[in-house]
C-alpha cells in the first residue's frame, strides 16, 4: 500500500498533517494549520515540492561520500557548482 496524508488534531483547535508510509508509520508531521482548508492547501504545496525537492544537509552529522553518491543517484542533492565539478572529477560521474 502506498503512503498517505492524514489530517490530525493540532494544538489550539488547529490541524496538522501527518505523512504516513504504507505500514502506517509516521514519516513527518506538519506545523499547525488554523483550518482544515489551510491544512489541505499545505498538502498540495508539499506534493508540489516533494517530487523535486533537493536535500540540504544542515545537520551536525557527518556527510559521508556514500551518502553523497546515494543522493546523486536519487538526484536530490543541492550543491554549489564548484562542488559538482569536484565530485565529477573524483567519482567519475554525478
Amino acid at each position: 500500500m502506498a503512503g498517505y496524508f492524514e489530517l490530525i488534531d493540532g494544538p489550539d483547535d488547529g490541524y496538522r498533517v501527518a505523512l504516513r508510509d504504507g505500514d502506517g508509520d509516521i514519516l513527518a508531521t506538519s506545523t499547525t494549520f488554523a483550518t482544515k482548508q489551510l491544512a489541505v492547501r499545505g498538502i498540495s504545496t508539499l506534493r508540489e515540492i516533494a517530487g523535486t525537492a533537493l536535500i540540504k544537509d544542515r545537520s551536525h552529522g557527518r556527510w559521508t561520500p556514500s551518502l553523497e553518491r546515494q543522493a546523486h543517484r536519487m538526484h536530490l542533492l543541492h550543491q554549489p557548482a564548484w562542488r559538482k565539478h569536484e565530485v565529477r572529477n573524483t567519482a567519475g560521474r554525478l
